[in-house]
């Protein structure tokens, strides 16, 4: 299991998620607010993941602590309402 941080900030904020794993990396893929977002697990010399969870409509690759940068992202988003 891979991308366990990003997981549990995703479970914290109640948002539903779909998890897969290839090659030894993982990959989020989400809707929130009406807008898909992913996560893919990149390891190409270094690890990394690309994402848009900064902005819906653009990609950026994350290195170092990316668990941590995307999951700080996403449990500053605000709550989803109940129901949703």
């Amino acid at each position: 299991m891979r991308l366990e941080k990003v997981q549990e900030a995703l479970k914290t904020k109640k948002i539903h998620y779909e998890y897969t794993e290839e090659n030894g990396c993982g990959s989020i893929d989400f809707m929130f607010r009406g807008l898909r977002f992913h996560i893919w697990e990149y390891e190409d010399r270094v690890w990394g993941a690309e994402t848009n969870v900064f902005e819906a409509g653009r990609s950026q690759d994350i290195e170092g602590d990316y668990e941590e940068i995307i999951s700080g992202e996403i449990l500053s988003w605000p709550d989803m309402l109940p129901g949703m």
